[in-house]
């Protein structure tokens, strides 16, 4: 497990010059917009509500002296609260809607690690990849949603909520994981054949969502580069996965999937 996490996280050091060899910035033009106009949409809701929240948050603090100190770090934990709630539906809108530009972009990074396959790829249109990212990313929503709003209730605990704010972290991290990996999977298994396969490598989808979200505390910056490096990430660390399974055959021809740079 630890291993896995820590090869979806190396995985990324070479997703940069993966990109620039193979001329794939074409593909993340649309994915980008989409990622900054959701970022921004996100963004202003935090802005604005942040001191509602951070109001009623105040009203904890019963007494006079040091209300107006406590007030302010209302407002201030009302924004990260928001910011928490606000992350989830951000991830899984822009992967959804991503879904059919991704595709493509994990399928040529197969097609160049992997060479000459003859694994007989499962063949979909542009409707189909996004109806497949919609019902991934909201069976991942709904269940995300489930664990994490419990938890963020009980990150209000002295002490013990540290705990719980980094299972929170965590649960996020394996989800957005989990939609990258599957730009991949689509081509090769079917819905519930994917979740398992994620099920049997949770360290990989953990590692890769680790870097994703935080790469969105980069200003701007995080919203732009952070689907097209996440996905060239997964992407690779999930081809490495099928072949090494047996669900990618080679031909003698094709590189070593395990000499793939970093």
């Amino acid at each position: 497990m630890i291993k896995s996490i820590i090869n979806g996280i190396k995985a990324y050091f070479g997703s940069f010059s993966l990109i620039f060899k193979l001329g794939l910035w074409k593909y993340f033009g649309v994915p980008i917009i989409i990622s900054l106009c959701t970022g921004l949409f996100f963004a202003t809701l935090i802005y604005f509500f942040a001191d509602d929240v951070g109001y009623y948050i105040a009203k904890v603090w019963i007494w006079k002296w040091g209300s107006e100190t406590f007030s302010t770090i209302s407002t201030i934990l009302g924004g990260l609260l928001i910011a928490v709630l606000a992350l989830i539906p951000y991830k899984h809108i822009v992967m959804a809607l991503s879904s059919p530009f991704m595709s493509p972009v994990s399928e040529k990074i197969e097609a160049y690690l992997l060479g000459d396959i003859r694994h007989v790829h499962r063949k979909t249109t542009f409707s189909e990849q996004l109806g497949r990212g919609i019902r991934i990313n909201i069976r991942n929503l709904i269940r995300e949603v489930l664990f994490v709003i419990p938890l963020v209730v009980l990150t209000f605990i002295p002490v013990i909520g540290l705990v719980f704010t980094i299972l929170i972290f965590a649960i996020q991290a394996f989800y957005v994981g989990f939609g990258n990996m599957d730009y991949t999977m689509e081509r090769h298994f079917k819905y519930k054949e994917s979740i398992q396969f994620v099920k049997n490598h949770k360290g990989v989808a953990l590692g890769n969502g680790i870097i994703f979200i935080l790469m969105l505390f980069i200003p701007i910056i995080g919203f732009i580069i952070v689907l097209p490096i996440s996905v060239v990430a997964a992407s690779t660390e999930t081809v490495k996965a099928l072949k090494n399974e047996g669900f990618i055959k080679l031909s003698t021809a094709a590189p070593d999937v395990n000499k793939i740079e970093s």
